[in-house]
């Protein structure tokens, strides 16, 4: 009868078990010191051998010859029916996943009230995905983790530990825990040399690697696909027998793709991507190699050494890494990385792939991270500005305006006018030495207060008329001109400011040149007030002798505190008013409404 090589070849000892020493050394050594706990919980990735070292294990404890080092015999009855997954009353296998309910856990709570059958034996039960139980079975199975009936061990294997923890993280602390670790690609072509050398089968190294890749860190995995490329023909192992068998998508496919990018062919992707499509390859498989080749090549572009490559592809690589930067590599595999999340799900793997590979292709047209950066910290500085570049593709500097305007009031610096559209945008206003005070204030006068400082208040971008056209500061102008200010705030990017000013209403203009705006709250209130140089600077392209701005807020009244004695009173006063007779009455007579 025909055994799959996965279970033909499970280990049969500690020792068998590949890379998982620090696990089998572990539980060896328990046994053979008789120090063997009663829960154990294995967790690892899928194939890493978490259902096979609780087997052997079980092996362990009730093997016939009882060797003295801890390792099963593994040719006694007892070890070859555990070995082969044959029932036994000793050694109990659950999959949690379809026995993952309460009355499946309180029936293995019972079952483990017997003891073995033999006063040398242990009763093992082994629960495979047990993260698949439900909180509440954990909770059954809490007492007997806590106080197990003697002779009777536990052992738990999961692939998602921290499902367990949030269902029922008790439970953690009454299990000895061992991680298994990933068998890499090295360890995975020794096994499968050694396995079909067994089998009398001849293969070629490459296509052990090729097997060791696809099977992505799980022996039982590549075990599998072995059998499957076995079943394709007969003969030796080669690496276009593995790509037939498999799926997979040949080196010089991909290849031809990078060079698609390389020289940046964006419109070539199409076709390219829909001829491999028509050959009906797995676009999952496809995006994997590719990332796999972008990894290659970036070890390479570093100086580095790529690990698990052909020879042939290596050679390849290395003739192109003069043809891009490693920068560029970087953005090409963090763009695959946000991408793989949605791509695994997405019923447009095509329409994916091929943009992703049109982004690669046109990554010469974007624009460097540190361009950017130098051109926004220049800006302020009379520097070359950002989108600002003349006919000869070289930015000019900004012409900052030379005049600046002075005040009827003692010369002091006001800001520069708006500038047309068509004209050299001009330098920021700079600040006086003495800032314009704003203020808010509840009823009757108003409280002055200084305005929030701002580093430099940008000039505010509106169509208004030229400095020859403005006009002296009068309440009735201001009035009639208001909307148009509040619209040059928002065009000048502040658009919360401008939606606190549509709020507000012009109230008066003193002689000193304070403007006073009403507001309904102290909320729109404190906006106005610290973005007053912006408000400031937009009444000045309109209205000439424009000094401060002053903001009155009515303050919100304050909330009155309910007491047993408040409330009493005011259903008091409800009565007198709906009832002038019984108002009377409780004048006359004392009376008092009990709550």
């Amino acid at each position: 009868m025909f055994l799959a090589l996965a279970r033909k070849y499970r280990p049969k000892s500690f020792a068998a078990v590949a890379v998982q020493s620090h696990v089998a050394g572990t539980l060896k050594g328990a046994i053979a010191r008789g120090r063997v706990a009663h829960g154990y919980l294995l967790c690892g990735p899928r194939g890493t051998g978490k259902t096979t070292l609780a087997r052997v294990l079980a092996m362990a404890l009730n093997c016939e010859r009882k060797p003295a080092d801890g390792e099963p015999c593994g040719e006694c009855p007892s070890c070859l029916r555990i070995w082969s997954g044959a029932a036994t009353l000793d050694v109990v296998e659950l999959d949690a996943a379809s026995n993952r309910g309460v009355d499946d856990a309180r029936d293995l709570r019972e079952r483990a009230q017997y003891a073995p059958t033999g006063e040398d034996r242990y009763k093992v039960y082994i629960v495979d995905e047990a993260h698949m139980l439900t909180k509440d079975a954990w909770n059954a199975l809490l007492k007997v983790l806590e106080e197990p009936p003697p002779r009777v061990v536990f052992v738990f294997a999961t692939t998602e530990p921290q499902k367990i923890a949030q269902a029922a993280a008790p439970v953690l602390s009454r299990l000895q825990r061992f991680d298994l670790k990933r068998i890499g690609p090295a360890d995975v072509r020794e096994r499968l040399a050694a396995v079909l050398a067994a089998e009398q089968v001849e293969a070629e190294p490459e296509a052990l690697a090729m097997l060791a890749r696809a099977a992505d860190g799980s022996m039982r995995d590549a075990l599998s696909l072995t059998d499957q490329v076995l079943a394709w023909g007969d003969g030796t192992l080669t690496p276009s027998r593995v790509r037939d068998a498999l799926g997979l998508v040949p080196e010089d496919e991909t290849l031809a793709l990078f060079d698609l990018v390389l020289n940046r062919r964006a419109g070539d992707v199409f076709a390219a991507v829909g001829r491999l499509a028509d050959h009906g390859v797995d676009f999952n498989v496809l995006i994997a190699d590719f990332s796999d080749l972008l990894r290659a090549q970036l070890a390479l572009a570093l100086g580095g050494t790529p690990p698990e490559i052909s020879e042939r592809l290596r050679h390849e690589l290395e003739a192109r890494a003069t043809r891009v930067q490693a920068a560029d590599l970087v953005r090409m595999l963090t763009m695959v990385v946000e991408l793989e999340p949605h791509f695994r799900r997405s019923s447009q793997q095509q329409l994916l792939f091929e943009t992703l590979l049109v982004r690669f292709a046109l990554l010469d047209r974007t624009v460097a991270l540190e361009a950017v950066l130098k051109g926004m910290s220049g800006a302020g500085a009379g520097s070359p500005a950002m989108g600002g570049s003349s006919s000869t593709g070289r930015a000019e500097p900004v012409r900052a305006d030379a005049r600046q305007g002075e005040s009827r009031h003692g010369g002091a610096e006001r800001a520069p006018s708006i500038v047309r559209e068509g004209e050299s945008r001009s330098a920021p206003p700079r600040l006086r030495d003495s800032a314009p005070v704003a203020a808010t204030a509840a009823e009757g006068p108003a409280v002055e207060r200084p305005a929030p400082r701002v580093a430099a208040a940008a000039p505010v971008a509106a169509d208004l008329a030229t400095p020859a056209a403005k006009l002296p500061i009068e309440i009735n102008r201001l009035a009639e001109y208001w909307d148009e200010i509040v619209d040059a705030v928002r065009r000048g990017g502040r658009g919360t400011l401008a939606s606190m000013l549509d709020h507000a209403t012009p109230q008066g203009v003193s002689g000193a040149g304070a403007v006073t705006l009403a507001v309904d709250t102290e909320t729109h209130a404190d906006t106005i007030t610290q973005g007053a140089e912006f408000v400031l600077s937009a009444l000045r392209t309109r209205f000439t002798g424009v000094e401060r701005l002053v903001v009155k807020g009515q303050q919100a009244a304050p909330v009155e505190r309910l007491t047993e004695e408040s409330v009493l009173a005011r259903r008091v006063a409800q009565l007198r008013k709906r009832d002038p007779l019984l108002g009377a009455a409780i004048d006359a007579l004392d009376l008092r409404l009990i709550p």
